[in-house]
């Protein structure tokens, strides 16, 4: 599987802010900002907080997984599946480009003071039930590379279908300085 380091298009560069370090000493770099895939922006500041608009785990421009998140005991053969491994590496691609909807907007990671919510979303078989496993993916994310401004409130919802057959989705609220 691909990593969000893949993501980044054009010549590199080193990282300028303290969180794309951490970002970058795991390997990671910041992709462009995905397309919204309808009438919607990326991400938007109110007052001192941004909030992004779901991110899917697209890498290099496009999704490496379709389908609904399973153990492998459950759904129908004829389905695709995601094992909660993979989704959970895919979770972790979402924050990744949550990081880069905030970056968007505020224009430096490093003025983050605090990540304040995320909302994860896993297409789920209807017998699956580790939804809160898969979005770890996202929240082991930020607490890694934000450290203690990387704890926050967290949802994590089983859903039959995300846009474009995605196995995860997530969101966050960020407040910055």
């Amino acid at each position: 599987m691909s990593t969000p380091a893949d993501t980044t298009s054009g010549a590199e560069t080193a990282p300028v802010s303290a969180v794309e370090q951490r970002l970058a000493e795991l390997g990671l770099t910041l992709p462009e900002v995905a397309a919204p895939v309808a009438s919607y922006v990326p991400a938007i500041i109110s007052g001192n907080h941004v909030y992004t608009s779901g991110q899917l785990p697209f890498i290099n421009g496009k999704l490496e997984a379709t389908g609904k998140v399973s153990t492998g005991t459950e759904g129908y053969a004829d389905e695709p599946t995601v094992s909660p491994e993979d989704a959970q590496r895919f979770a972790a691609v979402c924050a990744v480009n949550a990081l880069a909807a905030v970056k968007s907007v505020i224009g430096d990671l490093d003025r983050i003071t605090r990540i304040v919510k995320v909302v994860g979303f896993v297409a789920s078989d209807p017998s699956f039930t580790g939804q809160p496993g898969v979005i770890n993916g996202a929240s082991d994310l930020l607490g890694r590379v934000l450290g203690d401004a990387g704890q926050h409130a967290r949802s994590a919802v089983g859903v039959s279908v995300l846009p474009l057959d995605s196995p995860v989705e997530v969101e966050l609220i960020a407040e910055f300085s």
